[in-house]
């Protein structure tokens, strides 16, 4: 773990200290009932853009704070921890990482404030199957005219009903599985032949599905290069899935603190059931656990930061190892918890929900397992 700076101390206290206030697990059970549809509540990112957290990777030219995703990373760590649902990660750091790194001087002029003001939010439209799988775009992009018309269909896009904005990786060339072809573009959620059907998800979180049909767009649209937007969508792909290993990251923290605290106060033979030793083995392979997830999911945002060169297979390390300590320690919280963890007053349900919805998002523990040993040679 890196010795934290003034400023990003500052930003974790912060944070900590507002989650505590305002984003318990049980404004979770709320967005079920009062925000279904687009999975979570507007007053809280409000008052996430009014702290400034929705600049922190934005550059300064840009009323951004360029804090860097080591900060965005202690931030969302604690939300994690009470499972703060917000479109956070989609817009201030997924839809930022796509203009800074692919915009043009317009597209950021443009944009870029907007989303530190929370005047837009923006998000992803990447997958179109069961699986998370960036190169096999199917979605076309045809030329019409000065522009292009975009027909096909995208699968659990997250956030992808409060969006007003879309990033829309589709075909330009090839055939899906290649990654020469893919180009990005930015398309208003309002544009012609556009339907969103809103997805309940486990987690509660907000997804949709959204279909194109002939959604025609400018050639202002671009984001990036013609037929060469996979190299750019696998740099914002790969910040998403670090800034998201640290939410997991948090979440894992709160639940094993959680089971630990029920451990020292829950009395059975007439002793509380900590003093158990299968227990506390138990409990020592869940902090073990934490600890080497913490260590690869800073070194993958530092490396971003620097601009390294093992930038992807650190990710793949850091997201592989927080989706597999998440959904260990969620299923040991309830089962810890006994018959008081497979209810759904008790957070426990709430945490193994989270766990397989996180896992899912931008790659599961295959998919970074197995990206990892193709990017170690092996």
């Amino acid at each position: 773990m890196t010795i934290l700076t003034e400023e990003q101390t500052m930003l974790q206290d912060a944070a900590r200290a507002w989650v505590a206030e305002r984003a318990q697990p049980a404004a979770l059970r709320a967005v079920r009932t009062e925000y279904a549809e687009t999975g979570y509540d507007p007053q809280l990112y409000v008052e996430m853009v009014e702290m400034g957290w929705t600049g922190v990777v934005v550059p300064e030219e840009y009323d951004g704070f360029a804090f860097g995703y080591t900060s965005f990373g202690l931030l969302v760590e604690e939300l994690g921890r009470t499972l703060t649902a917000s479109p956070l990660i989609s817009s201030a750091l997924s839809a930022v990482t796509a203009l800074v790194i692919g915009g043009s001087d317009k597209q950021k002029a443009t944009l870029l404030p907007a989303l530190v003001a929370g005047e837009t939010v923006m998000t992803l439209a990447i997958d179109e199957g069961s699986h998370h799988a960036p190169a096999q775009i199917a979605l076309t992009a045809q030329p019409n005219g000065t522009g292009w018309s975009l027909t096909g269909t995208k699968r659990m896009v997250c956030e992808g009903m409060a969006a007003d904005t879309l990033i829309v990786a589709a075909r330009t060339a090839g055939h899906p599985g290649d990654r020469h072809g893919i180009t990005l573009f930015l398309c208003p959620v309002d544009a012609s032949g556009i339907t969103r059907t809103a997805l309940r998800q486990i987690d509660s979180r907000g997804a949709a599905l959204i279909s194109f049909d002939g959604t025609a767009l400018d050639a202002a649209a671009v984001l990036g290069t013609v037929n060469e937007g996979y190299a750019l969508l696998e740099q914002i792909l790969d910040r998403s899935r670090a800034v998201l290993a640290a939410e997991m990251l948090g979440s894992a923290v709160q639940a094993f603190e959680t089971t630990v605290d029920y451990l020292k106060t829950r009395v059975q033979f007439g002793k509380p059931i900590g003093a158990f030793q299968a227990l506390q083995h138990r409990a020592t392979d869940m902090l073990a656990e934490i600890e080497l997830t913490r260590s690869a999911v800073y070194a993958a945002l530092q490396a971003i930061d620097e601009d390294a060169n093992d930038i992807a297979t650190l990710v793949s390390m850091a997201k592989a190892l927080a989706g597999k300590t998440l959904r260990h320690i969620a299923q040991e919280m309830v089962q810890m918890h006994g018959g008081i963890g497979m209810t759904d007053e008790h957070d426990a349900g709430l945490y193994l929900k989270r766990a397989h919805a996180a896992d899912v998002t931008f790659g599961n523990i295959a998919f970074h397992r197995e990206r990892f040993a193709s990017l170690a040679g092996f």
